[in-house]
């Protein structure tokens, strides 16, 4: 009977122990998981960023060429007047 019983509490320690692995295990998934959730919230704020700060240089290129322009016409008007 004793050999019985202490084959009993033996295993009833295993399942024991391997219910507490299953729950750190199903733990640490749902942290890992959150965690990239994190990363690609962090990853799609920083592309869009890049995005943004891509728009106002581009802004500011077509505003210089615009300038560039202006001037250059400006300088072959008076170019004209002084002929």
């Amino acid at each position: 009977m004793l050999a019985l019983s202490l084959s009993f509490v033996s295993c009833r320690e295993e399942a024991d122990k391997a219910k507490d692995g299953m729950e750190e295990a199903g733990e640490a998934l749902e942290e890992a998981g959150e965690d990239i959730k994190d990363a690609s919230e962090d990853a799609v704020d920083a592309v869009k960023e890049a995005g943004e700060d891509a728009a106002d240089k581009a802004k500011e290129v077509g505003e210089d060429i615009k300038d560039a322009a202006n001037e250059a016409a400006e300088e072959v008007e008076d170019a004209v007047d002084d002929n």
